[in-house]
């Protein structure tokens, strides 16, 4: 994979000028100058800081028919926080110099125009990508774990990190499934009760089914967003038992057992959320879980590129090099 760095465009006289990345097509990466652009009513703009790579990305990242190129600069990040800078119009409430996450969709950028509204504050000293932090906590509200329940979390990355721990927490007993035999160790880390190794199918089935003698599990996470970790989670279920999805399936249709998850009784949850005011009320909770120490990101931001090696850093995310858990762009 190539980076491209194209000339910078003079800005107009008198202005300044930002930087952006955007694909050009499978794999390949440019950065472009443009303008820096002026917030409008009820707009801030925000020096980005840094921005968490998305494992939604690697679907643009290869290709796919349903991609045309280039993108819009920036696109594709949507983890960022960063420095306000400038305010638009019937801006109130929000300070020139102060620190926030932010709900964007163009954050592989030096700057970024956002609603004040979509702002969410970073207590001084702290600067993370609240929004997957944000995603985690949504996924969790939308599980119904209880204390006693059986999980199990299909595909440990970031993600079902945090979600391995947020069950734990809660008092379930957590069944961690994964590929790598460093990402089951993470999850023995944030509270996992069992790991098995993602595997051989129904070498995974027979070992949760002994697990929990027979029943299987009151909660299972599917984490992944591939046809096989969906078919696998459809058969851990217990019945009368929740499936919940939330990986990010994005190469295409999928097929379901609908004569399993009818017999069994099962409730499915789609776990992904569309509207803002719910992001931003994850944000906010995940904004106080991480001062208050009950969530710890320690281990889990594990590399970090400049901008202009977005596409080393969409690779990583995609190969998992020893040690990988989430990237994060740095874009100042």
């Amino acid at each position: 994979m190539n980076v491209s760095l194209t000339p910078a465009r003079e800005p107009p006289a008198g202005s300044q000028s930002m930087r952006a990345a955007r694909l050009i097509g499978p794999g390949r990466i440019e950065i472009v100058s443009l303008p820096l652009p002026e917030p409008g009513p009820g707009e801030v703009r925000i020096a980005v800081e840094a921005c968490g790579v998305c494992a939604s990305n690697l679907g643009p990242w290869s290709g796919p028919d349903w991609m045309t190129y280039p993108t819009e600069p920036g696109g594709m990040g949507h983890e960022g926080w960063g420095i306000v800078e400038a305010l638009g119009p019937d801006v109130t409430g929000v300070t020139v110099g102060e620190r926030a996450a932010f709900l964007g969709q163009r954050s592989y950028a030096s700057h970024e125009i956002v609603p004040a509204t979509h702002l969410v504050p970073l207590p001084e000293g702290t600067a993370f990508p609240a929004e997957p932090v944000a995603c985690a906590l949504n996924i969790f509200r939308r599980s119904g774990i209880g204390r006693g329940d059986r999980v199990a979390i299909i595909g440990v990355g970031f993600l079902g990190a945090l979600l391995t721990r947020l069950a734990a927490d809660a008092g379930a007993e957590v069944i961690a499934i994964s590929r790598r035999e460093e990402t089951l160790a993470l999850a023995r880390r944030m509270g996992a009760a069992r790991t098995v190794p993602m595997i051989d199918h129904h070498e995974i089935v027979d070992e949760v089914r002994e697990l929990t003698n027979g029943s299987f599990c009151e909660v299972v996470i599917e984490a992944v967003g591939k046809q096989w970790p969906l078919d696998l989670a459809g058969e851990l279920v217990a019945e009368g038992g929740r499936l919940v999805i939330a990986g990010y399936h994005q190469d295409g249709p999928r097929q379901v057992n609908m004569q399993q998850w009818n017999w069994r009784g099962i409730d499915v949850v789609n776990a992904h959320e569309r509207r803002p005011e719910t992001y931003l009320r994850g944000m906010r909770e995940a904004v106080e879980a991480v001062q208050k120490g009950w969530i710890d990101l320690s281990g889990l931001l594990t590399h970090s590129y400049p901008l202009e090696d977005l596409a080393a850093a969409l690779d990583a995310t995609r190969d998992k090099p020893e040690g990988f858990v989430k990237a994060v762009v740095t874009c100042s």
